[in-house]
Formats: structure tokens, sequence, C-alpha cells
């Protein structure tokens, strides 16, 4: 499967600052070895959803929301400084980073770890994964970023992919009740308040609060995506990234500190060792390495590679903790590779890029 070409022109028109318009990925590096840095934080995201599965009952949700920020920042900020990238100058630059730590990290965590106490591992995977959508939509409105009517159906086989692979068969089945229900109605073979009564009551069994966070989260990230082109022009992209994790973590601790008890009192060993994992190559690395990229533009084919999230986190399950797939799910893999390929080649097989 050939990848989104990331180093390519950008058709947005996203204000870039010279230094960042000029620095790209180093001609000298191949690209079989872009290809991979550039799937490296999907893999990470993927593989720590496994290592973090058995965690979360023994401690409590803002403890792991910090824990996955703040030493992952210290350490972007270690291989700042060790590369020479420069610190933050001015009130824009601190502005903009502490807008960046808000919304992608302090609200985006939170809501995270709190929507995943609160919802099923399926249906919350298919809410925060289908950010590419969202991508897609503020990139479009803000920078102006193509799409093309071959992107658009690219990002709905990846939806319908990772719903597939995410969404059990009773969830199909309520939603599939829901619409016969409506449909019913259209057709007076039921009474509208019959209806409404239905649709209520399964209403409550597929969306709650749990979800309601998954998606805010899903949201939150988006956000935070598309600032980085803008972000990009006051700051260096790998420091802003060290820093928003920092300052964006530290509430959560604070707010762990007066909310939770025993957050680490009951960690075995192989748990710390999952938090550590997710810390260092779920958050340090792979932060790192998406909002280097997204510094870059080609906002919608790097955020279309979070498809591949599930896919990672559904193989490794397999291979790991002897989880089985069912067809739905081989299915839904499957769909989902190929809307990644189509997002990736959207440029390449069509000239009519105008939406």
């Amino acid at each position: 499967m050939e990848l989104p070409h990331l180093n390519a022109p950008s058709s947005s028109s996203a204000p870039v600052s010279a230094e960042s318009a000029g620095e790209s990925v180093p001609e000298v590096i191949p690209p079989t070895v872009i290809s991979f840095l550039t799937i490296a934080p999907f893999f990470f995201w993927g593989t720590a959803m496994v290592a973090m599965k058995s965690v979360m009952p023994h401690t409590s949700p803002l403890f792991v929301a910090g824990f996955r920020l703040v030493p992952a920042g210290i350490l972007v900020l270690l291989a700042a400084a060790i590369a020479g990238r420069p610190q933050p100058q001015g009130w824009k630059a601190w502005g903009w980073i502490g807008l960046f730590a808000v919304i992608d990290a302090t609200l985006f965590q939170g809501f995270l770890a709190e929507g995943l106490q609160r919802t099923g591992a399926g249906i919350g995977s298919v809410t925060i994964d289908s950010q590419p959508l969202i991508v897609a939509v503020l990139s479009w409105v803000l920078w102006r970023e193509r799409i093309g009517w071959i992107g658009w159906l690219g990002l709905a086989i990846g939806v319908i992919g990772i719903a597939a692979i995410g969404l059990p068969i009773e969830w199909l089945a309520v939603h599939a009740t829901r619409l016969s229900t409506w449909a019913a109605t259209l057709t007076g073979s039921i009474d509208a308040t019959s209806a409404a009564i239905q649709a209520e009551i399964q209403s409550e069994m597929i969306f709650g609060v749990g979800e309601g966070l998954m998606l805010l989260a899903s949201l939150s990230m988006a956000i935070g995506t598309v600032m980085m082109p803008k972000i990009s022009e006051h700051v260096d992209p790998l420091v802003a990234t060290g820093w928003h994790m920092i300052l964006g973590g530290l509430p959560l601790f604070l707010c762990s500190a007066s909310l939770e008890t025993e957050q680490w009192q009951n960690l075995l060993p192989a748990e710390w060792a999952a938090l550590i994992y997710s810390t260092i190559f779920g958050s340090a690395i792979a932060y790192g390495l998406f909002f280097y990229f997204a510094a870059r533009q080609n906002l919608i084919s790097l955020s279309s590679l979070t498809f591949l999230t599930p896919v990672f986190a559904l193989f490794f399950g397999y291979l790991l903790l002897s989880e089985t797939l069912t067809l739905q799910q081989w299915f839904g893999v499957g769909l989902t590779l190929l809307g990644v390929y189509v997002i990736g080649q959207r440029h390449a097989w069509t000239m009519d890029d105008r939406v």
C-alpha cells in the first residue's frame, strides 16, 4: 500500500513561515524510511491501546492521562534540545502553545481517558478514530485544502471500515431496527408516539455519556491537528509538541490529585511497563512524529492514516492477547486499508480537486 506523499507540495493555502516552508524532510533520507516514520505514530497508538487494556481497571483515568503527557513532553523537549531546536520566543509563540495545550492535551486526553471508562472499546475506538472526517472539513474550511470527490469517497470507505472493525453486530442490529421503525412511521404501519418511545429507548442503548466524551476527544484532536500549520509560524513544531504536553498534562495531574484515589497503588510491574510504553512510544514518539508532519500540511492525507490505528490494535491484540477476529472485522480491515489507499491516491487519480 502506497502511503500519502506528505512531502509533496500541498494544495492548501494555510499560512506557513518561511523557515517552516523551507524546512522539509531531508532528501538524503530514503523514501522507505520516510514512509516508516509517517506510519509509526499510528502503529504506536494502536499497540499502546493493547498495552493499556489491562491497566485501566487498576488505576484512574486522569492519572493515566497526565502520566501519558508530562513525562512524554519532557522527553520530547530533551530530544528537541539535543537536535538544537530553538525555544519559543515572544508572547505569540507561548500563546499558541497555551491554546494548543488546552485543546489537544488537557481536553483531548481528559475526554479520552474519561470516555474510555464509560464506553466499550469498540464504539469508543470508532468514535475517536473517525476524526479524519473532522480534520478534512476543518482543513477545507480554514486552509482551503482540497479534498476532491475521490478523497471524500476514501474517507467514507475508511469510516465504514473502522465501523465494521469496532461496532458489534448487536449495535448494527439496533440501528437497523431504528431505521425500520422510522420507515414504518412513514408508511403508517406504526404511530409516531410508539416510534418516539422506541427510538428513545434504543438511543439510550447505543449512545451515552461515554460516546459523547469520545466524540469531544475526537473533535479536540482534530482542532489541534489543523492548528499546527499556524503554530509552526511562531515556534518549532517539535518544541511546541513537547511544551503543550507538559502544560496540558499538569492540570490533569492536579485534577487527579483532587478527585481520584489509589491512582498507582494497585498497579503491578507489568502494568507499569505498559504505562511506560504508552508514554514513550504511544505519546512522546508518536505525537512528536505526528505533529512534525502535521506542520508540513497535507493534513487530510496524514490524518487519514488514523484509520490504521484500530487495524494495528486488532492485529497485535490477536498476536499478544490471543483475541480472535470475526469475519466482519476482517472485512473492516480490508475496507480501512482500501480507504487509506484511495485517499493517498486522490491527487494521482483526478485533476478535479476543487472541493
